[in-house]
């Protein structure tokens, strides 16, 4: 069966494909008919589901972050697309391949690690750059790093995504090194590219991105900071201060207590990771979100629930005749 994606459908034609289950959840209509409500996504998007008949039977098929199959027509309601499904079914992991159901960083991952492998090569400190090597050099390692985004639901929400923001945060570093002429290049570097690690193991992407046990309990900061001091064991000369100020920048990295960091920053070059990190988190958070919107004349682009505010776009100064629609701009922050 040919993958039908979410921005391929269209009203009034029937629809025969496989979908992640995102939400589930059993309703009854004003008359007390019981009916199934699910939200159905693949890495295109997402769309609303229902089942009218048989919703009972049909939803002990499945639960939510399940793969099914799906045979439904596509009506509009509200304005928006859903699909009225008539038959499910369960399918095999063996039949998923999983970059068609999630998001995927846009530049090849391959090329995004040659230019991070590449920026180690600024780090001059010969304890700095061995422990840096020893983890682009641990396949395991790398295979996550690779594969895993940097977040559940915030900033680069897509496989791929954590290395991506990585490689951003060290090219930061590189960019502002001539500014600030007096930084420890090659700790504020090595805080870079370490910062996030612990998030190979924070964060599960095998259906849909969520935390993993290890990541609840223990998040990516205590993770990244156990990750580093197995590989310090493998260099033991390295200079106990050193290795106290580094894991400083890891731990500090939050910002404040109430953002998740132990500790906040206490030397020049941690405070400088919060701010590039904050910083590229940011951006590509309302990036992602201005690219998702569903009205690209409109000015206004939304209110996000996480930032907790209606983001605008800025005039595209490229095209003085363009004009925004400004039907949504009555809303207030």
């Amino acid at each position: 069966m040919k993958k039908i994606f979410v921005n391929e459908i269209k009203e009034n034609e029937p629809v025969e494909s496989i979908f992640l289950v995102k939400h589930k959840s059993m309703l009854s209509t004003k008359t007390g008919s019981p009916y199934l409500s699910l939200l159905l996504t693949d890495h295109t998007g997402e769309i609303p589901g229902r089942v009218w008949e048989q919703a009972e039977h049909l939803a002990k098929l499945f639960e939510k972050d399940d793969f099914i199959k799906v045979i439904s027509h596509a009506v509009s309601y509200q304005n928006s697309l859903q699909l009225t499904i008539t038959h499910i079914a369960l399918c095999p992991l063996s039949e998923i391949t999983l970059s068609d159901f999630l998001p995927q960083a846009k530049n090849d991952r391959e090329q995004t690690f040659l230019k991070l492998t590449t920026i180690t090569e600024e780090i001059h400190n010969p304890y700095l750059k061995r422990l840096v090597d020893l983890f682009l050099a641990d396949e395991d390692f790398v295979m996550l790093f690779k594969l895993s985004p940097a977040g559940k639901e915030l900033h680069h929400v897509y496989l791929g995504g954590l290395l991506e923001h990585t490689l951003s945060v060290a090219t930061l570093i590189l960019e502002i090194r001539t500014h600030y002429p007096d930084l420890n290049l090659d700790l504020l570097l090595t805080g870079g590219i370490l910062h996030d690690i612990g998030k190979i193991h924070e964060l599960t992407y095998t259906r849909s991105f969520d935390y993993t046990d290890s990541g609840r309990l223990l998040g990516h900061i205590t993770l990244g900071i156990e990750m580093i001091n197995e590989k310090l064991q493998a260099i033991p000369d390295f200079p106990p201060e050193l290795a106290t100020e580094l894991k400083h920048l890891i731990i500090s990295h939050h910002g404040a207590y109430q953002f998740g960091s132990p500790k906040r920053p206490k030397l020049l070059e941690a405070l400088i990771l919060y701010y590039l990190d904050d910083l590229d988190a940011k951006v590509n958070t309302i990036q992602s979100f201005i690219q998702r919107e569903k009205e690209p004349h409109s000015k206004c682009a939304g209110y996000h629930p996480l930032l907790e505010r209606y983001l605008f776009k800025s005039l595209d100064l490229k095209d003085p005749h363009h004009t925004y629609s400004t039907h949504q701009e009555e809303h207030h922050d």
